[in-house]
């Protein structure tokens, strides 16, 4: 059949190239060869060459036999590249599932009898023409040994072959020099011995050993030192509690010293510290690598939450690019060390993940690295997720993922240094699955037999990693006989006298992470921040600054509406002297742009603003060229970054926690859509924001700003959950504001850059405030004013004044408005700007100052569960005797009804101005 004679002169390796490329972009392949595979896989699958256009009786020479071998190998090649990491040997304890169909050569219509045939095929994997058993060999060894990799989804040809190519290199085995043998080693000694010292030292204590996982702290270490020999000067790392201690030691350089003071329980160098348990504190330092490089490693705190640090790591990692490696981000490496079950159940991974790629959140690819125990507490692996590995995740961002036997420690540093190679070409993610096991239960107290018997009696038989490999390297002559004992015992020599030496401390001292960034700063406790700071601006700055956000390009063309905006914003500030809310706090960004710092703003939307005000990134009518004003002040400038969010709170806020821990000399700001969505962050809030400088030292200068306002918009679009916060409040953690005018929007975001120390601010913002006409200010009144935590009713007579009423945010304009209709002059309405730390002194003189009012009322929209008024009632004890204006106790913030919300807000308002009225009937 001569239609098919041509197929004689295809090289088999074009014939590969197109199959994969047919495989994974079928359109793209030219019709009649997408034609010819389409039947070949049927008729393959269904043992039928009708499918092929071949009828009965004219098989002989159809096609001729060597091309129709040649595909079945080259479809052999795919199948071990697809799947041959369904069939390796990486699981140390136990049999690994079974899968089907199996890699068997018959399923590829081959036969034993091909074996010692020779095939082109074998050019593909760049070993010329070889025998099938030839190919299979190098297939298995490449795919089904220590190491499984998955990686044929990847959409990137040069990113495949570039995987092929690395693979193919020593049949993808390892192969290390003599020295480096005994490197590895001694790292895996130095894992092995500080946990059994541990053990013995402290028995029954809580530790979360990385005993069955060992192998990562040699992995480490290669990473560390030849990242640094490819350009890498910093890392960030993040990881849960299992292994961290080891890592701490045996990696970062953190004294074994201090780790047996925080054994030992002592108490803390300074009172004003809660500190937290051992395996959850944070360390920087500095090493110089063994070719003599000086780097930087970071490792970032972490709460028992399990994957929640990753966010924060990535952070840390961007802002260290941003300010001191915008030219080469790459030199800055995020490493993230997961659990199996953490990785697979906990939402955050998968927001971590969707960063990955994002113009305000890449960070040019990140080493991820599971330390696989195969059981979460006490919970199966096969409970714990429903695909088929932990690291499904990585395969959202087509992310190659190694598969690695934790016993087989060369491979395990193989395959870091695999990752390591990938990451710095494509600055791409990557994951390595670590497969071992954890020698006791989910801590050391705890029994595993009760829920994985049969699996933790094979543990209680299994070598550790480290004595596997000695007795490797010994057969291999490459150690003598007695050379790991003698590592052992000097290793432990030195962690003795370390032990003698803590125990003669009385105190354990807290070190902070990344000093070196926070040199200059100092902490502050509640007085400090209760001062007054000058956040003034000259004049002649703030006019340059608002001339140079308020005038378009003259080259370029904007849509009608969008040139209007940019014109009104120039009038307020050049002709009518009014000042609308975006105006204020744009001239805040821009005032510190002209001195010096940074401002990052990220969240949904953020770039126009949920409510159209902000409009900081304006776009071109034909082209949607992003102009972004704020970047083209002065010369000498910050930088003004802002970024509209992927839709996730929690691995953002994460983030931009992170962001701000590693540059406190940006203003670092996120931006709910809704204040209430910020409770999908809920728990950075309550573990990071609120707790970090307590428990670790930590200062953090985060700014959320929270939409919060009862406008009729229902349950979910009214309240931004303010007693939640304020019920954090302690000491002198953050501050929480809620302001009414842009100018102290605006004095109140220029005070967060112009102290020296860093608090975490809590802003409770407008949205009908954005456009109201009694909420403007002048450009004096920014120039030369300040923040007030407190604002004094100017209007109010002191001597008619019967009721006294404290409010906070929006709600003022609404009871303005009620007091100006129903010509009330015996009401004075104070606001309270600033919740925490709240200003006592300041409210006791205006008391004071009202004397003659009886009625002192602290008034608010939400209801009585909900807003301010329980933290008022808590921190100011003259508030036991006001009279309280609220909606009554409900569940939800608001009533979904607009009608009905209105009718609960009017009745709160009247009962402000009549105290017979109670509003709880």
């Amino acid at each position: 059949m001569d239609k098919y004679s041509f197929l004689n002169a295809v090289h088999p390796s074009y014939i590969a190239e197109l199959y994969d490329k047919y495989l994974q972009f079928p359109d793209s392949v030219e019709p009649s060869w997408r034609a010819f595979f389409q039947g070949f896989d049927f008729g393959i699958e269904n043992g039928s060459l009708e499918a092929l256009g071949i009828e009965n009786g004219e098989l002989e020479g159809a096609i001729p036999e060597n091309f129709t071998k040649e595909f079945q190998v080259i479809q052999l090649i795919d199948g071990y590249r697809t799947r041959g990491h369904l069939f390796t040997k990486t699981n140390p304890v136990r049999e690994r599932r079974k899968y089907a169909p199996t890699l068997e050569i018959e399923n590829f219509g081959l036969s034993q009898e091909d074996l010692d045939t020779k095939f082109q095929a074998g050019e593909v994997l760049g070993i010329g023409e070889s025998t099938l058993q030839e190919i299979l060999d190098h297939l298995n060894s490449i795919y089904c040994d220590s190491i499984g990799i998955e990686y044929m989804y990847i959409r990137n040809p040069d990113e495949i072959q570039w995987i092929q190519r690395k693979l193919n290199i020593n049949d993808n085995q390892p192969k290390f020099t003599a020295e480096q043998k005994k490197h590895i080693l001694k790292k895996l000694n130095e894992a092995v011995a500080f946990e059994s010292f541990l053990h013995t030292k402290y028995v029954g204590q809580k530790r979360f050993s990385l005993e069955g996982g060992e192998s990562l702290i040699p992995a480490l270490d290669a990473l560390i030192e030849n990242a640094a020999d490819q350009g890498v000067q910093e890392f960030v790392m993040g990881m849960a509690h299992r292994g961290r201690l080891s890592t701490l030691t045996n990696i970062f350089g953190k004294s074994a010293q201090a780790i047996f003071s925080e054994f030992d329980g002592k108490d803390y160098e300074q009172d004003i510290f809660d500190g937290d348990v051992k395996y959850h504190l944070g360390w920087t330092c500095k090493r110089k690598t063994d070719s003599g490089k000086e780097i930087n490693l970071n490792i970032a705190p972490n709460p028992s939450h399990l994957e929640t640090v990753g966010a924060v790591v990535e952070g840390i990692a961007r802002a260290k690019q941003d300010d001191h490696h915008k030219e080469n981000p790459s030199n800055v490496l995020p490493i993230i060390v997961h659990g199996d079950a953490a990785i697979a159940g906990q939402g955050i991974a998968y927001e971590i993940v969707q960063m990955a790629q994002l113009d305000g959140y890449k960070t040019g690819g990140t080493i991820h690295i599971v330390v696989n125990n195969q059981v979460g507490f006490t919970t199966n692996y096969l409970d714990g997720r429903s695909s088929t590995y932990c690291t499904d995740v990585g395969k959202v961002t087509l992310s190659p993922v190694l598969h690695v036997n934790a016993d087989d420690a060369e491979a395990v540093v193989h395959a870091m240094l695999f990752a390591l190679d990938f990451r710095m070409q494509f600055e791409r993610d990557v994951f390595i699955d670590l497969l071992g096991y954890r020698k006791y239960g989910h801590n050391e107290g705890d029994e595993p037999r009760f829920t994985q018997p049969k699996l933790y009696k094979a543990i209680s038989k299994h070598q550790n990693p480290r004595d596997i490999y000695a007795e490797k390297l010994y057969k291999e002559g490459v150690i003598e006989e007695g050379h790991t004992e003698k590592l052992e015992k000097e290793y432990k020599a030195k962690l003795e006298e370390d032990l003698e030496d803590s125990r003669k401390q009385e105190k354990t001292k807290i070190t902070a992470i990344m000093q070196e960034e926070w040199e200059g700063f100092t902490y502050a406790e509640e007085d400090t921040m209760m001062q007054d700071v000058d956040t003034k601006v000259d004049m002649d700055t703030l006019s340059e600054v608002a001339k140079a956000i308020t005038q378009l390009p003259e080259d370029k063309k904007f849509m009608r509406k969008v040139s209007k905006l940019i014109n009104t914003r120039n009038k307020m500030f050049f002709e009518e002297n009014k000042l609308d809310w975006a105006m204020g706090e744009l001239l805040a960004y821009g005032t510190l742009l002209e001195e010096g710092h940074d401002v990052r703003i990220t969240g949904q939307d953020v770039e126009r603003g949920t409510f159209s005000h902000r409009h900081a990134v304006i776009k071109t009518e034909q082209n949607e060229e992003e102009i972004v004003l704020h970047n083209h002040i002065t010369e000498k400038q910050g930088h003004f970054y802002i970024y509209n969010s992927l839709l996730s709170e929690y691995g953002v806020v994460g983030f931009d926690y992170g962001y701000a821990m590693a540059s406190p000399s940006t203003l670092t700001i996120w931006e709910a859509q809704f204040g209430d969505f910020s409770n999908g962050a809920q728990i950075m809030i309550d573990q990071y924001i609120s707790a970090a400088e307590d428990k670790w030292k930590l200062q953090n200068g985060l700014v959320m700003l929270l939409p919060h306002g009862y406008e009729g918009q229902g349950a979910e679009h009214s309240s931004a959950r303010m007693e939640r916060y304020l019920q954090l409040c302690a000491k002198d953690n953050m501050f929480v504001a809620d302001c009414t005018t842009p100018a102290n929007f605006y004095h109140l975001l220029r005070r967060q850059m112009k102290v020296n120390y860093r608090k975490p601010l809590i802003v409770f913002t407008p949205k009908s405030l954005l456009r109201h006409p009694k909420v403007v200010s002048t450009k004096e009144e920014l120039a030369t004013g300040s923040f007030q935590m407190v604002i004094d009713d100017e209007s109010a007579k002191v001597s008619k004044i019967k009721t006294l009423v404290f409010v906070t945010g929006k709600f003022y304009y609404d009871l303005l408005e009620m007091r100006e209709e129903n010509e009330r002059d015996d009401v004075a309405l104070v606001r309270v700007e600033q919740l925490f730390p709240l200003p006592t002194e300041k409210m006791k003189e205006i008391m004071k100052k009202y004397k003659n009012a009886k009625d002192v009322v602290w008034a608010q929209e939400e209801p009585r569960n909900m807003g301010a008024w329980s933290h008022i009632l808590m921190h100011f004890d003259e508030a036991r005797n006001f009279r309280v204006c609220s909606r009554r106790m409900y569940a939800a913030p608001a009533a979904g009804s607009a009608v009905r919300s209105k009718k609960r807000h009017q009745r709160v308002m009247e009962s402000v101005f009549d105290s017979s009225i109670n509003e709880q009937d």
